[in-house]
């Protein structure tokens, strides 16, 4: 059987003919008509020169603004050209003690912009995903250095060790605690009729609740509160929660879970989330080393355990996975109406463009979800790989407050000072999108990437839903689109080869 299983295909690719054919229809069409209407615009500059004069400037102005609508319908007829659709089959994956190793990165700033709790719903539900325990690694990292995020991280992980056990015993699809014991959530559980399951439910959302009280009560403390984001200059913290140990709570091994916070200093620029996102690539090459990541936003929880599965079904594919630099998952929401007067649900680009560049070379990086292969992300430093090949396989500390030299070496602000991480190594700087210029260069030096799209949505986050965000979220977006564009480039002679 499993020969069998190791000559099907763990996933496959699908052109929709019907919609192409559709597609390519209406391109012909439309652009028969705008052919007519170019050739009616020019037929003006051959009329009578004492008529047209005096309406030339109205002229020019409408015809300027039909080259221009036009030229950008044109650049859209990509995302038309050959859509596809692809499906994944994770009961061929291999076996659990076959799968490589996955680090999960989260990455917050604020615990008043984003609530502790939501913090901790994302990393509980990162640590119950359904993969090889030993294998799973979560790292969270936090840029305001806050100590009521580090306590919420310590009472996350005593609560995991009884989340995680009921979640596996009773096939939990949806791991996040906070949306599984809504009022909203029903209860997606084999056992939901058993007496059993109903009386441990009960226990585990006593503990949750316990859990949640800890966490304000901390954020309440008046001291905490007015501290919660360190501000000026601090060294780098990091704290392992958890060893690749066997657990008292029935015998279950929990993933690793480390707490880091870089070394921050008002003089050295932080670069933001790439900035932070490079220090987690490297304090997580020296203590678990795993060859894939994956990247999440604080506010994006898992809603499908098997979302690590349904990725590596396209990245140990040996058709793709030579040339695929990740996998990106769609985002949803879970607080949108049905009205969504905004289009938070980014529906346009989720359901048309991203299915319409997979059938080129993939979408580009769009926020945090995405399942990376690590290799691409080292860039030309083949010392770097070799010398973690070499000297660091997987690290585990025998205590939780264990200093690490490495580690805070490798999260220090001088440690990027003439090196090319930014550049050509890791998440790239010098954007607000870095998500997007990171995945275009990908794309550049000739990786692809694939849109994973199953019917359960993977992962759930929180959408702007007023105005005022919207529009704050539009300008940060589109404004660093435009910069990328204009700078494009200089940007491709420096960092494609």
């Amino acid at each position: 059987m499993e020969e069998i299983q190791g000559t099907l295909p763990l996933s496959t690719c699908h052109v929709q003919n019907g919609l192409l054919i559709i597609n390519r229809l209406h391109m012909l069409l439309h652009s028969t008509a705008l052919s007519f209407l170019f050739y009616y615009r020019l037929s003006f500059l051959f009329q009578d020169p004492e008529n047209s004069g005096s309406h030339l400037l109205p002229w020019f102005l409408v015809f300027a603004s039909e080259i221009i609508l036009s030229f950008i319908w044109f650049l859209g007829q990509a995302y038309r050209w050959r859509p596809v659709s692809r499906s994944v089959f994770p009961e061929r994956l291999p076996q659990d003690d076959k799968l490589p190793a996955v680090d999960v990165f989260i990455c917050t700033a604020d615990p008043i912009k984003e609530p502790t709790l939501e913090v901790m719903n994302t990393v509980l539900s990162s640590m119950a995903l359904d993969y090889p325990q030993e294998k799973l690694h979560v790292y969270l990292s936090d840029d305001g250095c806050s100590p009521l995020t580090l306590y919420g991280m310590r009472k996350a992980y005593e609560f995991a060790r009884w989340w995680l056990p009921f979640c596996r015993r009773y096939k939990i699809k949806n791991r996040c605690p906070k949306a599984y014991f809504s009022a909203l959530e029903n209860d997606d559980s084999d056992f939901s009729r058993s007496s059993v399951y109903m009386e441990d439910k009960q226990k585990i959302k006593g503990k949750y609740e316990a859990f949640k009280e800890e966490i304000e009560t901390f954020r309440k403390d008046s001291v905490f509160f007015r501290d919660s984001v360190t501000v000026g200059d601090y060294s780098s913290v990091i704290e392992v929660m958890h060893e690749n140990i066997i657990d008292d709570v029935d015998n279950v091994k929990m993933p690793l879970l480390v707490y880091v916070s870089r070394e921050r200093k008002l003089s050295s620029p932080h670069h933001f989330k790439a900035g932070a996102l490079n220090v987690l690539l490297r304090v997580s090459a020296v203590m678990s080393n795993s060859p894939y990541i994956l990247v999440l936003d604080c506010d994006m929880f898992c809603n499908d355990p098997t979302s690590a599965r349904y990725a590596m079904c396209f990245h140990l594919d040996p058709k793709i996975s030579s040339s695929l630099a990740f996998v990106q998952f769609p985002q949803k929401f879970h607080n949108i109406s049905k009205n969504d007067i905004y289009d938070s649900q980014l529906r346009s680009l989720f359901t048309l463009q991203w299915q319409g560049m997979d059938g080129l070379k993939g979408p580009v990086m769009s926020g945090g979800i995405d399942m990376l292969q690590l290799q691409e992300y080292f860039g030309s430093s083949n010392e770097f790989i070799k010398s973690l090949a070499q000297n660091y396989t997987s690290v585990f500390l025998s205590g939780r407050n264990t200093l690490l030299q490495e580690p805070h070496l490798l999260a220090s602000c001088r440690y990027e000072i003439g090196t090319k991480w930014g550049q050509d190594i890791g998440f790239l700087y010098d954007s607000v999108v870095e998500d997007f210029l990171t995945g275009f260069i990908l794309h550049c030096n000739g990786w692809t990437s694939v849109f994973c799209e199953p019917s359960r949505p993977q992962f759930l986050g929180t959408a702007t839903t007023n105005l005022n965000d919207v529009l704050i979220q539009g300008t940060r977006w589109y404004s660093g689109l435009f910069e990328n564009g204009i700078t494009m480039s200089t940007k491709w002679n420096t960092l494609v080869p």
